[in-house]
């Protein structure tokens, strides 16, 4: 059984279009089963799913949107 897991990127997004391009990027990658915008101004993205890789899925945002970091990877706890 594959462990679920919640990554945290934040991504400089400056208009509506760099947030249609980043869910577009996000729900793309392998094994994304969620996504959603979270913290202050909704600059956070919130990513769950099955095996995705963080630093692939950060580097494709760097390359395709802007600036990205990496702000946590954690198991998600089902109930």
């Amino acid at each position: 059984m594959k462990m679920k897991q919640k990554i945290v990127l934040r991504v400089q997004m400056n208009c509506d279009k760099c947030r249609i391009k980043t869910l577009r990027v996000v729900s793309d990658a392998d094994g994304v089963s969620s996504v959603g915008f979270e913290g202050e101004n909704k600059q956070n993205v919130a990513v769950i799913g099955d095996a995705v890789d963080a630093a692939r899925l950060a580097s494709t945002l760097r390359k395709k949107v802007g600036h990205t970091d990496i702000i946590s990877v954690a198991p998600v706890k089902e109930e």
